[in-house]
């Protein structure tokens, strides 16, 4: 199957697989948009997941924070048994869906709400589970205060690569620091962690959008959005620094500074509020980098076409 994501339905997406999807998100020319969700955060709507209300907004991928294969929760879906989680938001979404995956030590001592446990962690082991449950797309990235490195997630891609890289689709990178001091502001991503993660594995690499970390510019990310086309592979531009939460001008304004950089995804982040983007502002970003035409495509398309 070779279709832009642009015109893909629910069928579309259920039948494809690592590569036909690749293509879909390569034909799209920069305009896909991806929004992430908190999966074990309250849902805004109650009974009615925020994964849902984000595919509702515009987003065609959505990226499921804080999953957890051995512990599959996703607060608003309905019952089903765990094993089937991921297939039942799919069903109710028609959407391709990714999760994060963390490489790094459980802390015992981190108390927040990110503290990391081992079916978030970046191992083989979850991977192969993640493949099961149907899962399109794995992240190897961090939380905040975590200490994710670009050393470790160069380890964690050359292990998925080896055990799933046939399966899905191996996204890596860093929307901030991650509790690592040395890899903050312009300093996150280098061009030789780009050719380091692309040659472990990774499909697609993630870097911070323009003007969400300190020393980000357009330049900055088209030096290395460039580095990676030059190599063959897809950029996700994210924004997680909770700007998601922002005005409306603002999300504007990234989105156009990630257009213009090159990016070929564009991610929204979890926390404008706790657990996903302000639902407007996925819809203004997909506007700002495709228009009303296939945002509202998008928005109005059945999930039972």
């Amino acid at each position: 199957m070779k279709k832009r994501m642009l015109s893909c339905y629910a069928s579309d997406f259920a039948s494809m697989n690592k590569e036909e999807l690749l293509y879909t998100l390569r034909s799209c020319e920069g305009r896909t948009m991806m929004s992430e969700t908190i999966c074990t955060a309250s849902p805004l709507l109650e009974d009615v997941t925020n994964a849902e209300l984000a595919a509702s907004f515009g987003a065609d991928f959505l990226l499921l924070n804080m999953f957890d294969v051995n512990k599959p929760i996703i607060k608003g879906l309905p019952e089903c048994k765990p094993e089937d989680t991921i297939r039942l938001l799919k069903k109710l979404t028609g959407r391709p869906i990714g999760i994060n995956l963390e490489p790094a030590a459980i802390d015992a001592d981190n108390n927040t709400a990110w503290a990391l446990t081992s079916g978030r962690q970046a191992t083989k082991e979850n991977a192969l589970k993640a493949v099961e449950m149907g899962i399109d797309l794995i992240l190897l990235t961090g939380n905040p205060g975590i200490g994710v490195d670009n050393d470790s997630i160069v380890k964690a891609i050359k292990e998925l690569k080896e055990t799933v890289g046939d399966k899905l689709i191996i996204a890596a990178g860093k929307m901030h620091g991650s509790g690592i001091l040395k890899e903050t502001s312009d300093a996150i991503l280098t061009l030789e962690n780009i050719t380091d993660f692309i040659e472990a594995g990774a499909d697609i690499i993630l870097m911070p959008s323009p003007g969400t970390i300190p020393g980000v510019d357009i330049e900055w990310a088209k030096e290395r959005i460039n580095h990676v086309h030059k190599l063959g592979k897809l950029v996700i531009t994210a924004i997680g620094t909770s700007q998601e939460g922002a005005d409306r001008d603002t999300i504007r304004q990234i989105a156009l500074m990630a257009k213009q950089a090159g990016s070929d995804i564009h991610h929204i982040g979890d926390s404008g509020v706790f657990g996903i983007a302000v639902p407007e502002n996925i819809m203004t970003y997909s506007i700002t980098i495709r228009g009303i035409r296939h945002t509202y495509h998008r928005m109005a398309a059945s999930i039972n076409r």
